[in-house]
């Protein structure tokens, strides 16, 4: 069994920062793409960004410049810096991680529960 969690979100003012985690546990054969998504109320859940196993990163254009993310392959987690934080970033934030659990099989996308991100103005 794998498992995402999330820890790290919560209330801020904006132009705040917060910094989202995320550790993959389990039967872990190897990790290829990690990222975050996040969905806001009544709308889908978006990309926000993503990392490939070799670092190269994918960002939202809404969210370039503000936010970073980053990984460690040793630890098996990825996390999210989040600056200058707007409210129109308000949203649950799910970790996502594409992963083979064992050699034999093909991969699969896990997600974590999600964590609440609040930005009041």
């Amino acid at each position: 069994q794998v498992q995402l969690v999330e820890s790290g979100g919560g209330l801020v003012q904006a132009g705040g920062s917060l910094r989202l985690s995320c550790a993959a546990s389990g039967t872990i054969f190897s990790i290829n793409a990690m990222g975050w998504y996040r969905q806001a109320p009544g709308k889908q859940r978006d990309l926000v960004a993503t990392i490939t196993s070799g670092g190269r990163t994918n960002y939202a254009d809404s969210v370039k410049g503000r936010f970073t993310i980053s990984r460690d392959n040793a630890k098996n987690t990825v996390s999210l810096q989040m600056n200058n934080l707007e409210p129109e970033d308000t949203a649950v934030y799910y970790c996502n991680a594409n992963i083979k659990a064992d050699w034999r099989y093909r991969a699969l996308d896990y997600w974590g529960r999600g964590t609440q991100v609040t930005v009041s103005s």
